[in-house]
């Protein structure tokens, strides 16, 4: 089985910026049920498609499969529930971990993620300085649930 242990916390500075590679992504929900939700996502020219089950903590099942690219623009314009997830990735290596902060724009604008992949859920790292509190356990912060009730609804 497939299984994603992450992280999530929110980001309070740049420092992560210069030393990281930058991707922009794009994905939609075909289901953002929080039993199994299913993404389709562009990353420059390969599409994807993923399937999440629930979290138990930091950790859940995750299958993801790639598809091509056309396929995967003609679900998130003509499948996938709006609005669509826009946002750059910064991937960044701090103390022998790999951090993917995304920063998102369109109707998440000003909301900037940070995400750690574990092998362990009680696996100790060290946190940059620019990383704040952790949200792993809001469910707010769900790129699914971004999608039904985006960051600029939240003020």
């Amino acid at each position: 089985m497939g299984k994603e242990i992450e992280r999530k916390f929110l980001v309070i500075g740049d420092g992560y910026k210069p030393n990281s590679k930058l991707s922009y992504f794009k994905q939609g929900y075909l289901s953002t049920n929080p039993q199994r939700t299913v993404r389709v996502r562009l990353n420059g020219n390969k599409g994807y498609i993923t399937v999440k089950g629930i979290s138990n903590g930091a950790v859940r099942p995750e299958y993801e499969y790639e598809i091509p690219a056309e396929d995967a623009e003609e679900m998130l314009e003509g499948l996938c529930e709006k609005p669509l997830i826009e946002k750059y990735r910064y991937e960044c290596y701090f103390k022998g971990y790999n951090w993917e902060i995304d920063e998102f724009f369109g109707k998440n604008e000003g909301l900037v993620i940070a995400e750690i992949e574990l092998s362990d859920e009680d696996e100790c790292f060290e946190k940059p300085e620019w990383v704040g509190e952790e949200v792993t356990s809001d469910s707010r912060y769900f790129n699914s649930s971004l999608v039904n009730n985006p960051y600029c609804n939240w003020k």
